[in-house]
């Protein structure tokens, strides 16, 4: 399978011109994912769910709501739009791209021909001169509210006309990429064309409402070598900042923060806006910056990416605090109770991350794409892989609860983004796990499973074997067709050297840094640190093994001063996993928990529980109020935590993410 794949992206691209163009990139490359195959527990079990019920479900979902009914009537161009938004489309487009991930790891037939089947609906509804949109296709005279009475008048707000596209343009790219068909590419082609023809420095201008085609044009840039779609990529980046607003309000929708659109993006240099819009939007800008060298991008991306993590991210790696407008708030406004934290962003930051560490090397952006991905992005879907969060709530109490937060999951959503998305996600994750620069092999994330990279010209396997995030002792055994010379680049998580995250933003109560020690074939050798990588160099020959053991100390999480809803409390972490206590493992509500300075929490790993996770166990001290609410006292108590991620899975009730340390005042709220 994996020799079967690397033949077809490699015809692919000769196909296309790409190989034979050396054109300037990302320093870095990623592995392709089909070049990676996993064997450990705590992936493949998820992955699979993701095969055999999400996409599934999504599938169905997307017939039982009319998603794929819009497209129907659209080829008959009879009918009435059925669904709720006029970006309903991208969900079918982002579960075909979901399942073409899946299709290149798991061959299935009749889920090839089901896409198949799919496609050619999709392709009937599609207009002679490439215009795929349902909600107008279906009916010109009368399209959805949002799409605004003619093609592309509405797109700077609400319309989402190119964000359908983008995410076409995605899946296109996906499908082609996984099957080596061309009936998706086809019809995203003949989009693209479209999208060429309308827009440009001497045809319409306008900045796209909902970023993510600019990412989208780049793929079918990669897979066709045609220029036009980079270029247009990066003029739809650039026609940011110049609507005219009204600077002065204070309103994000008034004065364009919502879109991105307050200013050129060159002078942009905070997180801000509807948080989903801005990761697709700094995504794209790392693409067309990698590709063209725009060196002003980097800049206001390096800016950006600076202050979204030391002033605008939750501990668990979520973004986008306020529910109002899905959006970041100002520097440091990172409520609890009302934390808004949309999975999708969290899919985003992923995105974003890899495409920063493709650009500077720098391990930070992996600790940042490792804390989102183990915490605030899978707690976005149940481990039954059917039920979902659309927010990711950091605390809930039963006396109070913000009317927008989720207490439960949902099957789906009106808009449903958020299912969607994780469906595309997973499968796609063995690529994020390597990367290559010449003879340098970075090894990002730990995950038991093969590796397949060429390095000169040979063939290079890397075993990763470990339980990880579990177990901190990681293994790799590298196996080259013969001895070759070659950078062996591991990651030194930030969490094992003292950095919760890569700012001041949060910190430990104790700083226990201790060197990391690594053996190579049982011998302990020394090694260089460059930008958070050990680096051993030398000559590998088949069976080298390398062997290192993160530390895995339950740490205590303290927060920047500036953090008035944290200050005075911890929160808790042991690897990359982030904890909370839920009200299914506590016979002490979570909010009543008092952590003081003194105590020690103890891991023990629970085959049974969530699917197997390692808990947190200590004695504390808990809050109670007498039957007759008029007497407060301390009593002991056992508080339990389970991963962040697993909360919810076991019906509604209280949860919480930091514990106070000492009792300064008791909140009077309403039963």
């Amino acid at each position: 399978m994996m020799k079967k794949s690397a033949c077809l992206l490699l015809m692919i691209c000769c196909s296309y011109g790409v190989l034979a163009q050396k054109q300037q990139d990302y320093p870095i490359q990623p592995v392709p994912f089909t070049s990676v195959k996993l064997t450990d527990q705590f992936w493949t079990s998820r992955i699979e769910t993701n095969r055999t019920a999400t996409i599934p479900a999504s599938f169905e979902r997307c017939i039982s709501t009319g998603r794929v009914k819009n497209f129907e009537m659209a080829a008959a161009h009879s009918g009435k739009f059925c669904t709720t938004y006029p970006f309903d489309d991208t969900d079918i487009y982002k579960t075909i791209e979901g399942a073409s991930y899946s299709l290149a790891l798991h061959p299935d037939k009749k889920l090839d021909l089901y896409l198949d089947s799919l496609i050619t609906i999709v392709g009937k509804a599609q207009e002679p001169d490439g215009y795929l949109y349902t909600a107008r296709t279906i009916d010109p005279l009368h399209p959805q509210a949002w799409a605004g009475p003619e093609r592309w008048v509405n797109e700077q707000k609400m319309s989402h006309e190119l964000y359908n596209s983008g995410h076409l343009f995605e899946a296109a790219a996906a499908h082609f990429m996984a099957t080596g068909k061309r009936n998706f590419l086809n019809i995203a082609l003949k989009n693209a064309d479209l999208l060429v023809r309308t827009f440009g420095p001497d045809k319409r201008q306008v900045a796209p409402g909902h970023e993510i085609v600019e990412m989208g044009l780049v793929r079918l840039y990669r897979i066709s070598g045609k220029k036009e779609y980079l270029d247009l990529a990066k003029f739809f980046i650039d026609a940011r900042g110049k609507k005219d607003y009204n600077k002065k309000s204070k309103n994000p929708f008034e004065n364009g923060i919502y879109w991105q659109d307050d200013q050129p993006v060159v002078q942009q240099d905070e997180a801000e806006g509807h948080a989903v819009r801005a990761m697709y939007l700094y995504s794209g800008m790392a693409d067309v910056a990698a590709l063209t060298g725009d060196k002003q991008y980097l800049t206001a991306i390096d800016k950006i990416w600076d202050n979204m993590v030391s002033k605008k991210i939750y501990v668990q790696g979520s973004i986008g605090a306020i529910g109002d407008g899905e959006r970041f708030g100002d520097n440091y406004e990172l409520p609890n109770t009302t934390a808004y934290n949309e999975t999708c962003a969290a899919i985003g930051n992923v995105f974003w991350n890899q495409r920063m560490f493709l650009l500077h090397g720098d391990s930070k952006y992996i600790d940042l794409l490792e804390k989102t991905l183990y915490n605030g992005l899978i707690s976005g879907v149940g481990l039954d892989g059917k039920s979902f969060f659309y927010t990711n709530a950091m605390q809930i109490r039963d006396s109070f609860t913000h009317a927008d937060i989720e207490r439960e999951r949902s099957g789906w959503f009106t808009c449903s983004c958020c299912p969607t998305n994780m469906a595309r996600l997973l499968p796609s994750l063995p690529g994020y796990m390597y990367a290559q620069n010449g003879k340098s092999i970075y090894i990002n994330l730990f995950i038991s499973g093969t590796a397949t990279i060429e390095v000169n010209h040979k063939p290079v396997k890397i075993i990763q074997q470990n339980n990880y995030p579990w177990d901190g002792a990681l293994a790799f055994t590298i196996n080259p067709v013969s001895a070759i010379d070659m950078d062996l680049r591991i990651r030194i998580p930030g969490w094992a050297q003292d950095k919760a995250i890569p700012s001041d933003l949060y910190n430990y109560e104790k700083p226990s840094a201790q060197k990391i020690e690594i053996k190579v074939n049982g011998k302990v050798v020394n090694y260089q640190v460059q930008n958070g990588y050990a680096v051993i160099s030398k000559q590998w020959k088949k069976n080298d093994r390398v062997e290192m053991n993160l530390p895995m100390d339950v740490q205590r999480v303290v927060a920047n001063d500036k953090l008035k809803d944290d200050n005075g409390k911890v929160a808790l972490q042991r690897g990359p996993i982030m904890y909370c206590a839920e009200w299914k493992d506590n016979t002490s509500s979570p909010s009543r928990f008092i952590v003081s300075k003194d105590v020690v929490f103890t891991p023990s790993y629970n085959a049974g529980l969530l699917n197997g996770v390692t808990v947190l166990r200590a004695g504390v001290k808990s809050i109670k109020v007498d039957d007759a609410g008029q007497n407060v006292s301390t009593v002991n108590s056992t508080l339990t935590a389970i991963p962040y991620y697993a909360w919810a899975n076991r019906g509604k009730g209280e949860m919480t993410v930091w514990f106070p340390e000492q009792v300064k005042f008791i909140d009077i709220l309403p039963k």
